[in-house]
């Protein structure tokens, strides 16, 4: 199978670049939010301590939509990466 978008349809290709340009506005929009929920989430890991990355889970799980959920899942681990 080729992932050359050249090959694809022409409304195969459209739509993958739609989709591509919805996501990325939704980063623009979203980013901010998410860098702050990320902050305050690590912002517990000194309260919690052991039992943080279990809380973090179960924080992350509720958010929505899985889109802001992964953008602020990055932005924790990005967090404890500048920790270390």
């Amino acid at each position: 199978m080729s992932w050359n978008l050249a090959n694809r349809p022409a409304d195969e290709r459209q739509a993958m670049e739609d989709e591509k340009a919805r996501l990325f506005d939704f980063w623009q929009q979203n980013l901010d939010r998410a860098k702050a929920e990320a902050g305050k989430l690590f912002g517990e890991r000194s309260k919690r301590k052991g039992k943080w990355s279990e809380w973090v889970q179960d924080e992350l799980s509720a958010l929505t939509p899985p889109e802001f959920q992964a953008m602020v899942k990055r932005e924790v681990e990005r967090l404890v990466g500048v920790e270390k």
